[in-house]
């Protein structure tokens, strides 16, 4: 069976805190400060990215719309 690779995005309107994980983190996974109030999770072993952590989701929000602007890319590729 191939290893899914899907990250799960959850919002906390409370905090106003996007949570993007690929499983749940561990005692192995290390943040790593980014800027701009992103946190990068990265296996300490494999360096393999497990999540990010995006702080004041809202201030991030274009007033004209939905478009949230994140000091990241991201590439999606369909599941087959």
């Amino acid at each position: 069976m191939k290893k899914q690779n899907n990250f799960k995005l959850e919002y906390d309107k409370n905090e106003d805190i996007l949570y993007i994980t690929k499983g749940k983190l561990t005692k192995e996974d290390i943040s790593e400060e980014m800027g701009d109030d992103v946190i990068i999770w990265k296996n300490k072993k494999t360096k393999d990215v497990s999540g990010f952590t995006v702080l004041n989701l809202s201030t991030r929000s274009s007033k004209k719309g939905n478009r949230v602007n994140l000091p990241f890319e991201v590439e999606l590729h369909p599941l087959i």
